[in-house]
């Protein structure tokens, strides 16, 4: 019996050790399987946006940070983004993983932050709720991030749906 306690241990060790490596997603990123749609032609700027970007603006000159500069592109992608949250009917960040990739390849970011939410009805709403959570607040107050991009769309209903980006370039 005592000979077949180390081999018993060992293999069980080895099994948790293979197991534990496999390379399956990690939870973070759902359905990374869509392509990732960036619109950067023509880009404005709703009053909505434009709000919601000073507001984060002013949160951060409140606390010492310096403030982001809107860049197209980065809305372009948070405006891909927006849709397919529109056209699956909830808010998600699937395809994070893609969406970064795509700014480090076509905006020069060294790292990339978002946001995302649903229903509020305005931009001190939605800016409120993020600060209110201890993991957006850390995106909006990322020392490192110098850039930013906004999009906001209705759906159907009339809801909001908002992403919100952050890069370090």
């Amino acid at each position: 019996m005592r000979t077949l306690a180390p081999k018993f241990i060992t293999t069980l060790l080895l099994s948790l050790v293979l197991l534990s490596c496999s390379n399956d997603d990690d939870g973070i990123y759902f359905e990374d399987t869509a392509e990732v749609e960036i619109v950067v032609e023509n880009i404005t700027y709703s009053s909505l946006e434009l709000e919601i970007l000073d507001l984060v603006n002013a949160h951060r000159q409140s606390i010492g940070l310096k403030s982001l500069q809107p860049l197209d592109i980065v809305s372009g992608v948070a405006e891909g983004h927006t849709n397919y949250m529109i056209e699956n009917g909830e808010i998600s960040h699937d395809n994070f993983a893609k969406r970064s990739e795509q700014l480090m390849s076509n905006a020069n970011a060294k790292a990339v932050g978002e946001n995302v939410a649903y229903g509020f009805g305005s931009a001190e709403g939605v800016v409120n709720g993020w600060l209110n959570s201890e993991s957006h607040r850390k995106v909006i107050e990322n020392s490192n991030y110098t850039h930013f991009g906004i999009s906001t769309e209705c759906n159907t209903q009339g809801r909001n749906f908002f992403t919100h980006i952050f890069i370090n370039k």
